[in-house]
């Protein structure tokens, strides 16, 4: 409001759990009543994941499922409905490089973006019938942000005791600039990381062969280094 011609009636802040699936379309009747319309849906909750899968309980893979795959494609379902009446919008979808290649320490994490990847561009081809609804996935590589605080360990009940080092991540607000670049750009997919994580993506798409022998020597010391507490 500070830095910017908005109003309070232009800012309507509403708490939202994606687990609570039954809360969604209140969620978005809420918005509708307040604005009127809904012009842009943005993806962009979820948790990740650092354990070993031989070390991790089962009900953590439902529980990251739950929140960032079928959290949200219900949230999606009901402001899509209203999209169509209006036949114009655009959905976007924060998934990850996760969500295009595979990495130790995070087969949940990778498994629910690779779902996201899957539902996101099925639903593009549902809707040629309207083509100005946009649907955009984001893949960003690693980002400065409390993801790594917030992530699933081997049981629901566990927490990671150290972060690490976060500064070598890109800065949060180049991140959403890039996003937000993407989205006035209609693009369906946009990679939005540093070297070299960015160029691993190159690999994974172009020399999958490659790429399997880079992550398995980066995955191994990776490993290694998550069971010294590094």
């Amino acid at each position: 409001l500070e830095i910017s011609n908005l109003s309070e009636k232009d800012i309507l802040v509403l708490r939202l759990d994606l687990t609570d699936r039954s809360s969604h379309e209140a969620a978005t009747n809420s918005v509708l009543k307040h604005f009127g319309k809904i012009d842009v849906l943005v993806n962009n909750g979820g948790r990740s994941q650092r354990s070993l899968f031989v070390d991790t309980n089962l009900d953590v893979y439902s529980a990251i499922m739950e929140l960032n795959y079928l959290g949200t494609i219900s949230l999606t379902k009901h402001v899509l409905n209203h999209m169509i009446q209006r036949k114009k919008g655009k959905i976007v979808t924060v998934s990850s490089v996760m969500g295009i290649m595979g990495a130790p320490l995070a087969s949940g994490y990778c498994a629910s973006k690779h779902a996201l990847q899957g539902f996101f561009n099925s639903l593009r081809t549902e809707l040629t019938d309207y083509p100005e609804i946009s649907i955009i996935n984001i893949c960003p590589g690693p980002v400065q942000s409390k993801i790594i605080q917030n992530v699933f360990t081997e049981n629901l009940a566990k927490s990671i005791e150290s972060s690490g080092d976060q500064s070598h991540k890109m800065p949060t607000d180049r991140c959403v600039r890039l996003t937000l670049v993407s989205t006035a750009n209609d693009l369906k997919e946009a990679w939005i990381s540093d070297h070299p994580y960015l160029a691993v993506c190159y690999l994974w798409q172009y020399a999958p062969t490659w790429a399997w022998w880079l992550m398995n020597r980066m995955g191994k010391r990776r490993i290694q280094n998550f069971k010294s507490g590094v």
